[in-house]
């Protein structure tokens, strides 16, 4: 059994060559490409090749903290039996996973240097008018083929102990649903918006709503979830996406998947000055929604639990999906402006007056998705949406 050590371009090359089984005439030549803030992650290829492997290893902590924030190690195997799994019922959409090491916490990944992360792909202004449609095609497929619409009680009941993800869950848990809403160490406050935190931190109301969330996070197990769903863990290009890293993953509300991805459409909303990009910000959250419901409605049409089949249980059903997907947007808005992680469409603004300007309206923007999430249809969200923009115009 190998013996775990924290892996160099060297270890990487070595993996590569050992499990893809290369001539070992091949020179193969490595490099550390990741950005994130869990793990570390190397690419293999032949000199002059565009393509190659991506080798991701699990730190035993959190990388951009370090070692006095420990971590699981597993999180690399369930990162790699989510994949697999998703990757049955979407592959055209799921990143590809050609090997994966338990003891040395690794797993060896297909190479998408040929497409580029989405959220860069936002900040450089370039629209995929794909995109929102395909993820919700993805979103749909995995949910529903790990969910009761599929699964019988049993059957789910199985899936959710094999992909238990407590320390990573749990880690999501208090980022999204309490950090933020208190006056937290770890939260990242920018001075000129601590007033506007302040408010947030002393709304009991809203602390009500997002109980409730963090309660149905936690006991609500509808599916398999991606479990970090944002436009930095999806690949796009011309008529192609792929979803990655979902070490995060495990069962939860289906509408927390959707919630995350529609909450980071709308911070990169609310960061643009350009009124047909807001627009387009809209139209992607309504292409993604649109197809997402009638993928589902689809789906679940064909389980074989005749309880569950009606066409009028599985629209009410997908109406409260929508409904929690707009609480766990406003809960993402919030915790990417004031919590602990940020994300660069705001951060990266070089205009100071306006990333304030933008980063109010992102908490405006989350508290209102949290307050009005049962009452707010895709229609009204667009048209609440449309008005912001006029005004951000004026």
């Amino acid at each position: 059994m190998s013996q775990y050590r924290i892996f160099n371009h060297e270890d990487a090359i070595g993996y590569v060559r050992q499990t893809a089984r290369l001539d070992p005439d091949v020179t193969l030549q490595g490099e550390e490409i990741g950005d994130g803030n869990l793990n570390q992650v190397f690419k293999v290829c032949q000199p002059g090749k565009a393509k190659g492997f991506i080798v991701k290893q699990a730190l035993p902590y959190i990388r951009c903290i370090g070692e006095s924030w420990p971590l699981t190690r597993d999180r690399a195997r369930i990162e790699a039996e989510i994949l697999l799994y998703h990757g049955q019922y979407s592959p055209e959409y799921t990143v590809a996973v050609l090997h994966h090491d338990p003891a040395l916490s690794v797993i060896l990944l297909e190479d998408l240097s040929d497409l580029q992360v989405w959220r860069q792909a936002l900040l450089e202004g370039q629209h995929f008018a794909d995109a929102p449609a395909q993820l919700g095609i993805y979103l749909a497929q995995v949910h529903v083929h790990s969910s009761d619409f599929r699964l019988d009680y049993l059957g789910q009941r199985t899936a959710q102990l094999q992909f238990a993800n407590p320390e990573l869950m749990a880690i999501s848990e208090a980022v999204y649903f309490v950090d933020p809403f208190c006056d937290h160490e770890r939260n990242n406050v920018a001075p000129e918006i601590r007033d506007d935190a302040e408010q947030l931190w002393a709304d009991q109301a809203l602390k009500l709503r997002v109980a409730r969330l963090k309660h149905d996070f936690r006991c609500k197990g509808q599916a398999l979830l991606h479990g970090d769903l944002h436009t930095g863990s999806v690949m796009v290009a011309a008529g192609r996406l792929k979803v990655i890293d979902a070490e995060f993953g495990g069962y939860g509300p289906m509408g927390f998947d959707l919630g995350v991805i529609i909450a980071n459409l709308l911070l990169n909303f609310c960061s643009q000055s350009s009124a047909p990009r807001r627009l387009q910000r809209i139209q992607d959250i309504s292409a993604l929604w649109h197809s997402y419901h009638a993928q589902c409605l689809r789906l679940a049409r064909e389980t074989p639990d005749p309880a569950l089949a009606a066409p009028e249980y599985i629209n009410d059903f997908l109406q409260r999906v929508w409904q929690d997907a707009l609480g766990y947007a406003g809960c993402e808005i919030i915790r990417r402006t004031i919590g602990v992680a940020h994300v660069a469409d705001i951060d990266n603004m070089a205009d100071p007056v306006q990333k304030t300007a933008s980063q109010r309206q992102a908490l405006a923007l989350g508290r209102m998705l949290i307050m009005s999430a049962d009452q707010l249809d895709e229609a009204q969200l667009e048209k609440t949406l449309l008005q912001q923009s006029t005004e951000t115009e004026r």
